[in-house]
């Protein structure tokens, strides 16, 4: 019996990600230059997965390992910017290597999961991040707040682009206490 608690976790998990067939979906940015999209990114808005729903300051950051693959740390704080730090990893993998916006992650073995940067700022400033469901999505800043009409204008090309941002949440980032 206690087998099949991970596979069916596995299996539900698996179902709920696969396409649906909306399109532009799989638009994703022109290129990204991975040297620059490395480093520290500040979650400001998410459809958020099971284990973010009661995160605050988190951050993504990415790292390049020897090997040219994509090192994914996550760290956040549980129910307020006081709460305890949690670190996520998760490896990734390239799968465009002519845009290196298309990716895969594996957030725990053996799934390898699509995950699509679909807007870069000119200057690496701000990006979002997309799944091939609908269902996850993350917007994300080089510093722990944005312009709230940039924002706004981010979610309503999400909104355009087939998300439903019904249950969208804003991230909880509050230095000052740290």
């Amino acid at each position: 019996m206690k087998i099949f608690i991970p596979i069916a976790l596995i299996v539900a998990f698996l179902s709920s990600c696969a396409t649906s067939g909306k399109e532009p979906f799989h638009k994703t940015a022109e290129y990204i230059d991975l040297e620059s999209f490395s480093g520290d990114w500040y979650v400001i808005a998410l459809l958020p997965t099971i284990f973010e729903k009661k995160a605050a300051n988190g951050i993504e950051n990415y790292s390049l390992t020897e090997e040219g693959n994509i090192r994914v740390k996550y760290t956040f704080r549980k129910g307020s910017p006081q709460g305890k730090e949690k670190i996520m990893y998760q490896d990734g993998w390239v799968y465009n290597n002519e845009s290196n916006a298309d990716w895969r992650v594996r957030p725990l073995w053996p799934l390898k999961l699509p995950y699509y940067i679909l807007e870069i700022d000119e200057q690496y400033q701000y990006t979002v991040i997309g799944t091939n469901n609908y269902k996850y999505l993350w917007i994300m800043s080089r510093n722990p707040d944005m312009d709230e009409d940039l924002l706004k204008q981010i979610i309503n090309r999400m909104t355009d682009r087939g998300y439903d941002m019904t249950d969208l949440m804003y991230m909880k980032q509050n230095w000052d206490s740290q």
